[in-house]
């Protein structure tokens, strides 16, 4: 059999001093957004991006409505959404995750621009706490390495 070279087209993690970031943070469930917003700023810091812009909005539903304005301004080179949304009794929940994965994957296909989805969804305050930095990592570190790669792979394309 004779090998074919096949190319490798992929993202790196390298050369984002450049790389301009905004993260949608929902204030609902704050004390666990917090420390995804913790973990996504570190990452991003320790692959040398250097402007991060935090937007603060009321809860997982605001966040798509906020990343359409941002990424319609063309400021930015990536999105990172942030929130935490916990399972309670009522189908409510269903409703809120499902329209802000919606909401987001649209921004993200309407403007080329990538948009990582880092609200968590969960069916108690223990699983949010163990994705958000404890025994499962954090989920907001997470979407800043894939927003890295996603940036770099798209500026190849």
């Amino acid at each position: 059999r004779k090998k074919r070279n096949i190319p490798k087209r992929e993202g790196h993690f390298n050369g984002h001093e450049a790389t301009r970031i905004a993260l949608i943070s929902s204030r609902f469930n704050y004390f666990i957004v917090h420390k995804l917003e913790s973990g996504a700023l570190d990452m991003l810091r320790r692959h040398g991006v250097q402007q991060v812009d935090i937007y603060y909005v009321p809860g997982a539903l605001e966040v798509p409505l906020c990343a359409a304005k941002l990424a319609a301004g063309g400021k930015y080179d990536a999105l990172i959404a942030l929130g935490v949304v916990i399972r309670g009794a009522t189908p409510h929940f269903d409703v809120v995750i499902g329209e802000s994965a919606k909401g987001l994957s649209s921004v993200a296909l309407q403007h080329g621009l990538p948009v990582l989805n880092g609200i968590l969804t969960t069916n108690s305050i223990e699983q949010a706490v163990e994705r958000a930095g404890t025994k499962a990592g954090n989920k907001g570190a997470d979407c800043a390495v894939a927003a890295l790669e996603m940036v770099s792979l798209l500026r190849k394309l």
